[in-house]
């Protein structure tokens, strides 16, 4: 029974990864013209601090939807983990419209909605695994910090 769950916490963590690795990837040039080019506004990070960052809310995103895959059947695991796919579609779209297409203004409106998907995720996730909930927190503050970043670089950019 251990190896299983071992399997499941490797499985969500690795795929979830995957998503973030690829959007990298298919943004990487996007994201060089950007910092090159782009005006950022006031308590921007260093680039370096986003591969760190983003790593880290996958792996938490990972073991969440793990725990949550793990609990007791239920309506808000199910929930929890359809809205777990869909929140990941959506974060890995925004990456190629904001540094790609460089659609700053409709990206904004993306993460509004990748916010509200993650804080039903949360509601959902807590009524199958608390922990698995908290564990979501801190994407959701990243979310909101990402939404300031996005929203200046809009009105810096045009």
């Amino acid at each position: 029974m251990k190896w299983k769950k071992w399997m499941v916490y490797a499985a969500a963590i690795a795929g979830t990864e995957a998503v973030g690795a690829l959007s990298g990837l298919l943004t990487r040039e996007g994201m060089r013209a950007f910092n090159e080019t782009a005006a950022q506004p006031p308590l921007s990070p260093p680039q370096a601090v986003f591969p760190v960052v983003w790593g880290t809310l996958y792996a938490l995103m990972g073991i969440g939807a793990a725990r949550v895959h793990l609990s007791p059947p239920s309506r808000a695991r199910g929930w929890g983990l359809d809205l777990f796919v869909v929140q990941l579609v959506v974060n890995f779209f925004w990456s190629l419209l904001f540094f790609n297409a460089r659609a700053y203004g409709f990206s904004v409106l993306w993460l509004i909605l990748l916010w509200g998907l993650v804080a039903g995720m949360i509601g959902t996730f807590f009524k199958a695994d608390q922990t698995a909930a908290w564990l979501q927190m801190p994407y959701l503050v990243w979310l909101t910090f990402a939404a300031y970043l996005a929203a200046g670089v809009w009105m810096l950019n045009g």
